[in-house]
């Protein structure tokens, strides 16, 4: 179970859609150019059932570097993206919970 990358969406979406995969690549780079877009205009982008993506305002925080962790930085505000998922996606999850604690369960009473 590796992650899964552009090469991999590009590939399943010339599949489903039997499309060439050149042009598969070209809408999913349409579709990324587009999404960061709305995020440099400051748009949240909401995909119904799947999720929200929100701009939101990390506060300024006190931080260490590892290599002098005896001096504390500050690190400055700034903007990040959060992730709030849809139902679907809530379901989903909620099974991989399920299942990664059955596997944590199984390799702590196995000797």
């Amino acid at each position: 179970m590796g992650n899964l990358t552009r090469r991999d969406l590009v590939v399943q979406v010339a599949e489903e859609t039997n499309l060439p995969q050149q042009q598969a690549a070209k809408v999913l780079g349409s579709l990324l150019r587009i999404l960061m877009e709305s995020f440099g205009n400051r748009q949240n982008i909401e995909l119904r059932n799947f999720g929200v993506f929100e701009i939101a305002l990390r506060r300024a925080r006190v931080g260490r570097n590892p290599r002098s962790p005896g001096r504390d930085i500050t690190i400055p505000p700034r903007a990040v993206v959060r992730f709030k998922p849809g139902k679907q996606v809530k379901r989903i999850l909620q099974k991989v919970t399920q299942e990664l604690l059955e596997e944590s369960a199984g390799k702590k009473s196995s000797p």
